[in-house]
């Protein structure tokens, strides 16, 4: 390793590589789009039409991690138990969508982004947060 270079252990950081982001959106992509298009043959998730929010990849590239939410967040449990019963089939789809030397291994979780935001929204909008935060603000003179 050159001495220019530093590692991200050094700064404290030790998020996704480059190459963990670009293969989980492309999977994240490429998983979208069989969804949408409804080739698993599963009647459960051929009714639900589901947003794949993000895929994450362990550092080694084996496994993916998809976060996914059915339109609406209804009936989530039942889609997520229909995409982990066919991740077999999803997973061949992948490895034939893409150009990796080995698919990952597939995870389904939900996606709990949305109810993060609204926890975060709910507490802004709470009178002793809100009386802090304009405390806080400096005043125009």
């Amino acid at each position: 390793m050159s001495k220019n270079r530093s590692s991200s252990a050094d700064h404290g950081f030790s998020g996704p590589s480059q190459r963990q982001l670009r293969v989980g959106e492309l999977i994240r992509r490429t998983l979208s789009s069989i969804l949408q298009r409804g080739d698993v043959h599963d009647p459960d998730l051929q009714r639900a039409s589901i947003t794949v929010g993000e895929v994450r990849t362990s550092p080694d590239l084996k496994v993916a991690t998809a976060y996914v939410l059915p339109l609406g967040g209804g009936n989530a449990e039942a889609v997520l138990a229909a995409l982990r019963r066919n991740k077999g089939e999803i997973r061949h789809m992948i490895g034939h969508g893409m150009t990796l030397k080995f698919v990952p291994d597939l995870r389904f979780e939900i996606d709990r982004t949305f109810d993060r935001m609204d926890e975060t929204r709910r507490l802004f909008d709470d009178e002793h947060v809100r009386r802090d935060l304009d405390a806080a603000e400096p005043q125009d003179d």
